[in-house]
């Protein structure tokens, strides 16, 4: 399916990629192919996201809940990060992609994380796409953070404002996600960007992450312009 003329593009896609352990449990494999298979995707849907004229796609990797995962799989899904880094990050700032790392460096392994301010601050000053990646990421505890964060300036209580908030969350600088789309078949938002996701639309496929193509984001993309945001107004408003 392809994505009709003229039709409206959105500014922000955010996804939940899942279902990758499933993919591979259906075809006898490790988990940790599964997840190895969604991460090797990431690229081609990076790179149809640009060419359709999308500004910022924003990836859901781990969850501050994962680490409550099996070990062995944690420690996977950290080699797994490690590996794409070393392969892809170099393609991606010759692509003038500007990487974001959305969530807590504290908890990684330090080499890991130094990989990740490395990989951050090479393409820092990019303009192409910007592509955010959402590792030990937890959308409460971005909240908690951005607050403290805001306290912490000095500000009162009585100052607080969503305004500031959001200036200091994850995303700070980054616009809301226009439409967040979760893979899997799954319909829920699992702590993923529940400030930020205020007002964006849903929009939810049973095709299991590894085999999301161009295809299905052009198919988000689509029923993405043909609903109507109305932020509270009435449809006349709007």
């Amino acid at each position: 399916m392809s994505i009709p003329k003229g039709a409206r593009i959105p500014q922000h896609i955010a996804v939940i990629m899942d279902g990758n352990g499933r993919w591979a449990s259906r075809r006898g494999l490790p988990r940790l192919i599964g997840h190895r298979a969604g991460t090797e995707n990431i690229r081609a849907i990076v790179a149809e996201a640009d060419k359709v004229g999308v500004r910022y796609l924003t990836l859901y990797a781990f969850s501050t809940e994962n680490w409550n995962r099996p070990s062995l799989e944690v420690q996977g899904l950290m080699q797994i990060l490690s590996d794409f880094i070393d392969r892809e990050t170099y393609n991606l700032h010759a692509e003038n992609v500007h990487l974001r790392h959305l969530g807590r460096l504290e908890g990684l392994n330090p080499d890991l994380a130094r990989k990740v301010a490395w990989a951050v601050d090479l393409t820092r000053a990019n303009t192409g796409l910007t592509l955010g990646i959402a590792f030990n990421y937890g959308g409460r505890l971005d909240i908690v953070d951005a607050v403290r964060r805001v306290l912490a300036g000095g500000v009162s209580p009585d100052q607080l404002s969503e305004q500031l908030v959001s200036a200091q969350l994850s995303t700070a600088g980054m616009p809301d996600p226009d439409i967040i789309i979760r893979t899997s078949g799954e319909r829920r938002i699992s702590n993923f960007l529940i400030w930020q996701a205020a007002y964006s639309e849903f929009w939810f496929t049973p095709v299991f992450w590894p085999d999301f193509g161009p295809e299905h984001l052009h198919q988000a993309i689509s029923e993405y312009g043909r609903r109507e945001r109305r932020f509270g107004k009435l449809p006349e408003q709007s």
